[in-house]
């Protein structure tokens, strides 16, 4: 569903954060990506969402992310931020999940029929009417999932989802995320979180793939992932 072939970027002053980058992410699949800061993670993001362009060739169910295709593009794609509160900009819950859905041409009624449904599969029903500012952390980091799955996208991105949540909502989200049907990209320093959520891990340093296999196996390399300035997770660890 999702093609690199060659794909590089670099800043205007000269940096290379992607360098000659190819990989393909499958219908279905749940792939993390790690490494160290400034490995490449979220210009990776960028560059799928049209956001950025550089050398190369990106393709989404062969669509190639161009500017004369973000918008067939972006139908596809939903990209939960990592600060729910640059995400969340209309007043209630109820108002954000309606948003998306009615700008892509939904009819109001089908639109409602939307976002009743997936409230009722989160079990979020409660927070339909809420004003964003008055809800949690928790409770705003599920309705942002909650208004991407309105959309109804065929991959959802995930940018540090479980970053600053208490123990209990951080179990909520990740139980969310394991259940989602559509493919999925997380990019985190969560380890735990890639283990319990992806099956298959891309390692990135300096904008080059490092490793990329099933998730316990290149979770558990001690070896491989100090190298790469990261440690194992919690889990792992003795």
């Amino acid at each position: 569903m999702i093609r690199f072939q060659n794909v590089s970027f670099e800043y205007e002053h000269g940096t290379r954060v992607i360098d000659n980058m190819s990989f393909t992410i499958g219908d279905g699949e749940a792939v993390g990506l790690i490494g160290a800061n400034g490995a490449g993670k979220s210009t990776i993001m960028k560059l799928l969402l049209g956001l950025v362009s550089g050398e190369g060739k990106i393709l989404v169910d062969d669509i190639e992310v161009s500017s004369s295709n973000l918008g067939k593009v972006r139908e596809k794609l939903g990209f939960v931020l990592q600060n729910s509160d640059n995400q969340m900009f209309m007043p209630t819950v109820y108002e954000d999940m309606m948003f998306a859905p009615l700008n892509y041409m939904v009819s109001r009624e089908d639109a409602e029929k939307r976002v009743d449904e997936v409230l009722d599969r989160l079990g979020l029903q409660y927070l339909k009417h809420k004003y964003n500012h008055k809800i949690s952390g928790g409770e705003k980091r599920m309705a942002a999932i909650a208004t991407i799955l309105a959309m109804e996208p065929e991959a959802i991105l995930m940018d540090e989802p479980t970053s600053a949540l208490d123990p209990y909502n951080r179990r909520v989200v990740i139980n969310t995320i394991r259940d989602l049907s559509q493919t999925k990209i997380i990019t985190s320093h969560d380890l735990d979180m890639i283990m319990d959520t992806c099956d298959r891990v891309i390692l990135i340093n300096e904008g080059k793939i490092v490793a990329d296999g099933k998730a316990g196996t290149i979770l558990r390399d001690k070896e491989l992932l100090e190298g790469n300035h990261m440690e194992l997770p919690l889990r792992f660890q003795k």
